[in-house]
């Protein structure tokens, strides 16, 4: 089974990317945020308790959304693998995510960094600013605080894997085909 963490800042082409890699090597996505809105809509168990800390303005508690996590592995025994995309955010969601991968007897092969440049990001999101509807996506001082909360954040969790020599940085700028076969030259190496 071929797990893979995708990382990148705002504005990276991790979205384009990721259905390029789904695609080609028939994995499945994997976003927290789908999943919460997913199990809060099916009002399961985990929804449930999930809801109820958001409309707390709480954060929903690294065992919850591992739960989650631990039910689409489940439900989907036939993919080929998981391409996980923002989670993990910290090291003991790492540590957690590692425990449960162990107990389904797989792991995490590698962690794709896609590293683009500051001002090419806020280029980028400034562009997709204009048709995305988004209000992030359309202020500069904006763009750049979640470039830096990106970097402070994901950094610990590089860190984690970098110590199983997890970790390939890819160059996210060029074409969405040039940046793909370079994503897919790292892949390549973990598929038989």
């Amino acid at each position: 089974m071929l797990n893979i963490i995708l990382f990148g800042p705002p504005g990276s082409g991790k979205g384009t990317q990721s259905e390029k890699l789904i695609a080609k090597y028939g994995l499945k996505h994997l976003s927290t945020g789908d999943l919460l809105r997913t199990e809060i809509a099916a009002q399961t168990p985990l929804g449930i308790e999930a809801k109820a800390m958001m409309d707390k303005g709480l954060l929903v508690p690294d065992e919850v959304v591992i739960g989650m996590i631990s039910s689409a592995l489940e439900a989907n025994p036939e993919a080929n693998g998981f391409l996980f995309d923002g989670f993990p955010r910290t090291e003991a969601q790492s540590v957690a995510l590692d425990g449960l991968l162990e107990l389904k007897e797989t792991q995490i092969a590698l962690v794709l960094s896609l590293e683009v440049s500051e001002e090419e990001l806020v280029k980028r999101l400034l562009n997709r600013g204009l048709t995305s509807g988004r209000s992030d996506d359309t202020n500069e001082q904006v763009i750049r605080a979640r470039i830096v909360e990106y970097h402070n954040k994901t950094s610990v969790v590089a860190d984690y894997y970098r110590k199983f020599d997890k970790v390939n940085n890819i160059k996210g700028e060029g074409t969405v085909d040039e940046i793909f076969a370079l994503l897919c030259n790292e892949v390549d190496k973990y598929v038989s």
